[in-house]
Order: C-alpha cells, then structure tokens, then sequence
C-alpha cells in the first residue's frame, strides 16, 4: 500500500465530524442510484430490482460510515420497492414482495457491518503501528544513549589508567597501565560504532577501513597506508564484532610498534574473504618481520595471548608467522 492510499483510508469516514452533512449525502448517492436505475430500467430484464442499490450503499458505508450507509439502505430500499417491485407504486406487501425485500435487508446490513468492522479493524492497525514506530524510536534512543554512555564511561576508565601511571614508578607496571588504558579506549570506540539498535549483524568491511584509519592516525605515522580487501557481504554477529575488532587491531597495532619501529612509511594489507565454511581474515605487513625462531605459543606478549584466546572462544585460531613481513591470520566459522 503506497503512502496515498494509506492517507485516503486513514481520512476515513468523511465528515465524521459532520453528520448531517454526510446524512444528507447518503440520500443524494441514493436519489442518484435511484435515477440512474430508472435511466437503465428498459436495458435489464426484469427481476433485478436493486442492481444500482447494492453499490450504493456499500459505496455510501465505505466513504461516510455506518450510519450514512443505513441511511442509504433504507432510502434505496424504499425506492425500490416503491418503483420497481410488481405491483409497482403500491407499496404492497405480500410474500412474493417480503422474499425480495428481506434478502435486500439481509444483503446489505452484512454489507455495511463488514464495511464498519473492516474499516475498524484498519483504524486499530494504524493506532498500533504507531504505538510500536513510537516505541520502536523510543528504544533505539535509549539504546543509542546506553552506547554513548557505556562508550564515554570506557574512555574515562582508560584516561584514569593514564593519569594512574604517572605515579607508578615501576617501569613494566606502567607500561601494563598504558596498555590497559589503550585497550579499554580502543574498546569504547570499537563499541559505540559496532553495536546495532537493532541487533542485525555487522558490515564488518567499512568498519575494518575506520579502524585502520583510526590506528594509522594514533601512531603518528601518516606515511604507512592501510588498504582493506573484503567480501562485502560477508557479516559478523554483533557478538563477534567486538573480538574480532580487537583481533585486528592488536594485530595492526603490532606491525605499527614492531614492524615499523623505525621506519616512518610502510603498507598493512587487510584481506577478509569466505572459504566454504570458513571466514579468513589475514593482516600482514611489509615490515621488519618477526624475530628468528619466533614462536607464539611461547610468547609473553599480553595482546598476543588476548587475540589468541579470543579466537578460541569465538571458535575458530589466531596464527601469526613470517612472509616477507609478519602476518596475522584470523579463521573463523561462518
């Protein structure tokens, strides 16, 4: 239904706040009914006495409502018996006249009753999907609040981690502090643009080119480039959202610190693509590379032993190894 036809049917009964103005409408519908009954009378065969009746009244019920309709039921009744029920202008009434007269009665009082409870039936469709467009507005509001509030109130914790180091005399503390506070920032902002009001799943390509974007700038290094190669339709569960966003983050984050520790250029490719009942994700650089014999399982890495365990819990592993440059590998089970 097109937004006109909605606005029409919305709009109705006409004049329900003048009923004597629709009243007399109904009775001009009949007259004219009437007239045009007598204009086709000689074109019909006999025995059809309510043939521009039946129209009538269901077109007058439709347009003003019940009570018009009756009104023209009651007009256009009498106006047929009157004038085309045998023997005509007698108002006579015998059995062969009361059979005709109560099918007429019968017909059209179903008809204007399924006018009305069908037109009710809408107006109370209309009031409810208002309800629901109010409390679905209402719902995301709030939840787009909760994201802002739960995303402003990671970035304080993070910048109260930061203002915390500088008392911490200890080297490794302060540098887990440090850590600590850019993470629970990463988090926020990977938490305000993942989630969705209403829980559908993930474009996770644009979102993996912001992240980049975002990673790049924080490093102070504009010269390194990050381009991103993804499936456009491949999404994520907003429940792996998050994960997989840190995921590649600390791997970005590692080819940023490590790879280009001494360098101020330098190219971080992103590749998401689909393998049957798998989803790949690898992030690799032109870098320094890993150091010999590296080995990730005897690693004491923090962000390291992070993506690696949540990987396990999203089900699938995290793998990082050597080519020409460290390269990250994500798989996970679609």
């Amino acid at each position: 239904m097109n937004g006109l036809d909605q606005g029409f049917l919305e709009r109705l009964p006409f004049a329900a706040n003048r009923r004597p103005l629709a009243y007399a409408v109904a009775v001009a519908i009949s007259i004219l009914c009437l007239a045009l009954r007598y204009a086709i009378d000689g074109l019909i065969p006999p025995g059809y006495p309510y043939l521009t009746f039946f129209p009538a009244v269901i077109l007058t019920a439709f347009l003003f409502g019940r009570g018009p309709g009756f009104v023209a039921a009651l007009t256009c009744g009498f106006g047929a018996w009157l004038f085309f029920i045998p023997p005509v202008g007698t108002l006579n009434l015998d059995l062969g006249t009361a059979l005709p007269l109560i099918f007429y009665v019968l017909v059209v009082a179903i008809d204007i009753l399924l006018v009305h409870w069908m037109q009710r039936a809408y107006l109370r469709l209309l009031d409810e999907r208002r309800h629901s467009a109010r409390l679905a507005e209402r719902t995301s509001l709030l939840f787009r609040e909760l994201q802002h509030r739960v995303s402003n109130n990671l970035q304080v914790v993070a910048a109260l981690l930061s203002l915390q180091k500088r008392d911490v005399a200890d080297p490794q503390a302060r540098a887990a502090l440090e850590e600590a506070a850019r993470r629970l920032a990463l988090i926020g902002k990977i938490h305000r643009q993942l989630h969705d009001p209403n829980g559908s799943q993930i474009g996770i390509g644009p979102f993996l080119r912001q992240l980049g974007a975002d990673l790049i700038d924080a490093s102070g290094k504009p010269g390194i480039i990050c381009s991103v190669e993804a499936e456009e339709a491949i999404a994520l569960d907003p429940d792996a959202a998050v994960p997989v966003a840190l995921i590649v983050a600390e791997s970005m984050a590692n080819a940023i610190e490590h790879g280009f520790a001494d360098r101020e250029d330098g190219h971080i490719a992103v590749r998401l693509q689909r393998h049957q009942s798998q989803v790949e994700l690898v992030i690799s650089d032109n870098g320094a590379g890993l150091p010999e014999n590296f080995d990730i399982a005897g690693n004491n890495s923090l962000g390291l032993r992070i993506a690696t365990m949540l990987a396990r819990q999203l089900g699938g592993r995290f793998e990082l190894f050597d080519d020409r440059g460290a390269v990250a590998r994500l798989v996970l089970p679609v």
